[in-house]
């Protein structure tokens, strides 16, 4: 199996789809890799790295992708990559194929296996191959350092000769993978940390962190699906939230939004007048700015500073700014992926697999997976 990987081209994209590490794996199973030359560079990785790991670089991408078994990426490649490939090959990595499924209406017509993480089902078997979740630790981590670096206080408790210092306080919306990165990185920091997640099973992570959980009565309306993801809550439910959440925001100087429901527009949290209560220098990090945002004032990408001088950042792309450690977790995942796509050296796919067949979206010129098939009127094949 001849697995490749290219430089990523999206602007500030800064991670590569497998590390060294992951390459000598491959090879070892007695797959081929082939990486385009400077593709690892922004990640802290030489074409020598590859090399020694038994990766074959090349600089002539036009003769790559025609080979390529399987094309692993962070980031869904453009159409004209997709069409350089042979109809049957396979295409791996974050396609968001929930949220902008006519972008992968190319591969249809081209008949290209496409596989989204996105899709990689919570299952023990596949938590190797949790992309959303390795890369959700980087962004819970980070945002509570880019936070630390706006926030005019400084985070733990201090005692000294010109008096005490008191702790900064973080809320948390939102406690899963993110969120609990975010409430551990905050306690390290010497944070006062509370977290709020509409499922109530969250409660003991949040504690068992050291964080104070804070519990809304819902009326016993189910919150989380079977995957384990936060569901869709009716507006009354959500507006009960949003009252609690209101009136914490008062006293924090910090608060980081992660709250997501997978193919939906992110959850709205804090509405202006929750923001324009908060602390003059307060700062919040909305991670959900890329399916809408949790806060009704936040702009994608862009940072905000309200009337009442509160910072707001809604970064996009946080993971690519810890390139390094990002793509490391990435290869892993992406490397146990690759595995069930290969028997001896060879492409395999079995779509009967517990693991493959939920997280393939496109195969043999036809929508497989339901969701996206619905999204694009297209009948289901298989």
């Amino acid at each position: 199996m001849r697995v490749a990987v290219l430089h990523e081209t999206l602007p500030g994209e800064e991670r590569v789809a497998l590390v060294p590490e992951s390459v000598k794996k491959l090879a070892g199973a007695k797959n081929e890799v082939w990486i385009e030359a400077g593709a690892g560079e922004a990640a802290g990785i030489n074409d020598r790295d590859y090399e020694s790991a038994g990766a074959k670089v090349t600089t002539d991408r036009t003769q790559l992708l025609p080979a390529a078994d399987v094309l692993v990426c962070v980031q869904r490649p453009s159409p004209s990559y997709m069409a350089a490939m042979r109809p049957g090959s396979v295409v791996l990595g974050f396609l968001r194929p929930l949220d902008e499924p006519t972008a992968l209406e190319p591969a249809i017509g081209l008949k290209l296996t496409t596989f989204a993480v996105e899709l990689i089902p919570r299952i023990t078997r596949a938590q190797a191959m949790d992309a959303l979740s390795s890369m959700a630790t980087v962004l819970g981590y980070k945002a509570v350092l880019i936070a630390a670096t706006q926030l005019p206080r400084m985070f733990p408790m201090l005692m000294t000769a010109a008096g005490t210092i008191v702790p900064a306080k973080v809320l948390v919306l939102g406690a899963g993978v993110a969120g609990l990165q975010a409430i551990a990185t905050a306690k390290r920091l010497g944070a006062v940390v509370e977290a709020y997640d509409v499922r109530a099973a969250a409660g003991e992570q949040v504690k068992s962190l050291g964080g104070t959980f804070l519990e809304v009565d819902l009326g016993g309306i189910a919150t989380e699906d079977a995957g384990g993801y936060a569901k869709e809550l009716t507006p009354e439910a959500l507006q009960r939230g949003r009252d609690l959440i209101a009136k914490h925001a008062r006293n924090a100087d910090v608060i980081i939004t992660t709250a997501a429901v997978p193919g939906r527009r992110a959850p709205l949290m804090m509405n202006d007048e929750a923001v324009l209560a908060m602390k003059r220098g307060s700062v919040i990090v909305d991670l959900a700015a890329p399916t809408g945002g949790n806060v009704t004032l936040s702009r994608p990408d862009e940072t905000v500073v309200t009337e009442n001088g509160v910072t707001i950042l809604a970064p996009l792309n946080l993971a690519a700014t810890v390139p390094f450690h990002a793509s490391q977790l990435f290869s892993r995942n992406m490397a146990s992926f690759l595995q069930l796509l290969g028997k001896d050296g060879q492409l395999n796919i079995n779509m009967s697999d517990d693991v493959v067949g939920p997280s393939c979206v496109t195969h043999q010129g036809q929508v497989v997976n339901s969701r996206v098939a619905s999204m694009l009127a297209e009948p289901v094949g298989r």
